[in-house]
Parts: C-alpha cells; sequence; structure tokens
C-alpha cells in the first residue's frame, strides 16, 4: 500500500480564527519535532495519550449541552467518545511498541493536565475552534505517520511484529508487522481530521 495515501487533505484557513488555530498546531507540532527528534514509537506514546482528550471533552460537553436544551445531538456525542477510545487502542498499541521511559511517564501526566483543562476552556469557549485546532492536529497526525512509514520503508525502523493488543483491536492478519499497525492507524487519524473538520464547518455555518 502507498505510504503518502492520506497525506493530501488539508483544510486551507478560511477566517481568523483558522489561521490562529493552524499557527497554534503548527507551533505544537515544531517542540514535538524537536524533542523527539525522529523517536516516532516514543513520540505516538505521549502525543495520542493527549489526542484521546478533545474528544472525550468534547464528547462530555455535548452531552451536558444535550440534556440542557433537551434536544438531540444529531450524533456527535457517539463519535466524539468512539474517537477518543480510539485514541486510547492507539496508545495502548504504541506502548508494546515503545516503551515509555520514566521520564516521558511524567510528561505524559504533566501534558494530559495542562492539555484537558486548556481544551476544556477552550471549548467551552468556542467548540467551533475547538474542533478546528482539532483537525489540524489529525493533519499534523497524518503527516507523522506518513513519515513513520517512509522510515520503515527506508528501514531506519525495524518492522517488528503487531502487538497482540492490535491485531484484535483492527482485526489484522496474525502475521501483521508494525506497518500494517501504523496504516490502519493513519486511517484512523485520517477520519478524525475530517470529521473534526467538519464538526467545525457546520458550527461555522450554523
Amino acid at each position: 500500500m502507498d505510504s503518502t495515501k492520506n497525506n493530501a487533505p488539508h483544510h486551507k484557513p478560511k477566517c481568523v480564527s483558522d489561521r490562529v488555530a493552524l499557527a497554534i498546531v503548527k507551533f505544537m507540532r515544531f517542540f514535538a519535532d524537536v524533542f523527539f527528534s525522529g523517536r516516532y514509537g516514543h513520540r505516538a506514546v505521549v502525543l495520542e495519550t493527549v489526542a484521546a482528550v478533545p474528544g472525550m471533552v468534547g464528547g462530555a460537553l455535548q452531552h451536558l449541552r444535550s440534556l440542557r436544551r433537551m434536544q438531540d445531538d444529531d450524533g456527535w456525542i457517539s463519535t466524539l467518545l468512539e474517537e477518543a477510545d480510539n485514541e486510547r487502542m492507539h496508545l495502548l498499541t504504541f506502548v508494546h511498541i515503545a516503551q515509555p521511559s520514566w521520564f516521558e511517564r511524567v510528561l505524559i501526566i504533566i501534558a494530559q493536565g495542562v492539555f484537558y483543562n486548556l481544551f476544556f476552556i477552550l471549548y467551552l469557549f468556542s467548540s467551533r475552534i475547538a474542533h478546528r485546532i482539532v483537525g489540524y492536529l489529525e493533519e499534523e497526525a497524518v503527516y507523522s505517520y506518513t513519515e513513520y512509514l517512509a522510515g520503515i520503508d527506508a528501514g531506519t525502523y525495524e518492522n517488528v511484529a503487531a502487538p497482540q493488543i492490535a491485531i484484535e483491536y483492527w482485526k489484522l492478519p496474525a502475521d501483521a508487522r508494525l506497518r500494517d499497525v501504523v496504516l490502519v492507524v493513519r486511517d484512523d487519524e485520517a477520519k478524525h481530521r475530517d470529521v473534526n473538520h467538519d464538526f467545525a464547518n457546520q458550527l461555522q455555518n450554523a
């Protein structure tokens, strides 16, 4: 399968808030690139811990909103909670591939705590901007996993056997390898990218 698949779609900023959202994500990407410096397995462990936060926050707040207004949520709650759980499975998969150090575990606790509270406040302030940021974050995730695939294909990273948890969750063949896992994870991220940009568009046009 072509390692460049799903690497092209990009939401072009259409307003000031879109440009701000993209700038925030690019700023975060810069620090991730500097800190992990090509260690994609460890990068995935830390970032997937944070990536599972937006869906849970958005799902909870949409749930409360639906209760307050006594209106149907049009499927947003289940979609966001499924996204959060899917990102959690990404984390549990990559923990088997790249065992996090004690420093990375501490970093995870700090990053998750800070990001959760900031995202919670942002979602209350503007759910549209929050979803746009997640859409751009998922774009970067697709790019990162595409780079990871290129490294596997080039022999930079060993194409180890897929963890059993990944084989069961994605129903992969028993002899699946890391490359197969990264492909399905990237496909997940592409779906999250499209869903969050669509949610932001719906809120912008409401």
